[in-house]
């Protein structure tokens, strides 16, 4: 189990590079980001823009183009290349740079050659956390608003999926509501219930799956104990999943300012890892994305070998 952001990084020291394609790579931060990849050694950047405007952001950062490919593209075109790079196996993972999120998101799930799946596209937050002996795992605050409990199914799915890509092979997932108790004034609870039975059944695989849980139940053992709380992930939640955009969005804006808690995040679901941050996030969130984004394409790509990670949790 990674314990935090520099544990990924060293295990990024044991796996080739991975190419990465950053569509509209224009843009400030997000050079700093892989200009810093490239320094620990996990990336090799492929670039896609306006070559004249990449060239000048470059420069204002003294990030150092030599030996990078670009593609040159303008500012429309260039996310459909960048994910044709993906698509065609030429990248492994693919990144947002200065470009509207739906149109970048378009070029994504384009069904001639983009990076469609059969599954619900969706976003993990990673967050490290003062005081926590692990990274948790949170879904989905950032691209779903009000998922059903399909969809949920899905989201809960695709995270599952992504820890075992990071090696985490057996994650507690923690169905997060304001309280443990089922009741139909709290439908939430209900939708958390049928969760929890569909894993019993067979229908979420590669994980523990719990719920009702309230926060403090899912992270915090004492307060499972001291509720008479008896559940193998009260108190040890790998994956907290939050029931909408809402409450995700204030729970991971709570941990990063209230807490001082570090937070990375991807998009899932696709056939490959995709890093889409927002402008708001610093060039070390990027990093940290960036990271798990090359951890879990690698992890992808050795699916069923032996992809040189322990099997943890």
């Amino acid at each position: 189990m990674f314990k935090n952001f520099a544990q990924v990084f060293e295990e990024l020291n044991k796996i080739p590079k991975l190419k990465v394609s950053v569509a509209n790579a224009q843009d400030k931060r997000v050079l700093l980001a892989l200009k810093k990849a490239m320094q620990h050694g996990f990336v090799e950047p492929v670039l896609v823009g306006p070559r004249s405007e990449i060239e000048r952001v470059a420069w204002d950062v003294g990030f150092n183009l030599n030996d990078v490919e670009i593609y040159q593209a303008d500012g429309l075109a260039a996310p459909d290349l960048a994910v044709k790079l993906v698509s065609s196996g030429r990248c492994q993972v693919l990144m947002k740079g200065l470009v509207n999120s739906s149109t970048f998101l378009k070029a994504v799930l384009n069904r001639d050659w983009g990076l469609r799946t059969d599954k619900i596209l969706s976003h993990v937050a990673v967050f490290q956390i003062n005081g926590y002996d692990r990274l948790i795992f949170m879904s989905d605050a950032g691209l779903n608003i009000a998922p059903d409990i399909e969809q949920k199914k899905q989201i809960c799915q695709n995270t599952v999926d992504f820890c075992h890509s990071l090696g985490l092979t057996l994650p507690k997932v923690a169905l997060l509501s304001a309280n443990e108790q089922v009741s139909p004034k709290m439908p939430v609870t209900i939708e958390a219930q049928h969760l929890a039975q569909m894993a019993k059944k067979g229908e979420i695989t590669g994980a523990i799956v719990d719920g009702p849980l309230a926060l403090d139940i899912a992270v915090n053992e004492n307060s499972a104990k001291s509720k008479g709380i008896k559940s193998l992930v009260a108190g040890h939640a790998d994956i907290l999943l939050v029931p909408d955009i809402e409450a995700g969005n204030l729970l991971a804006k709570s941990i990063m300012y209230f807490a001082g808690g570090l937070m990375a995040g991807l998009v899932l679901g696709a056939s490959a890892p995709i890093v889409m941050p927002s402008r708001a996030d610093t060039p070390e969130g990027k990093l940290m994305s960036l990271a798990l984004a090359c951890l879990a394409g690698y992890g992808l790509s050795n699916k069923g070998n032996d992809s040189g990670f322990k099997k943890i949790g």
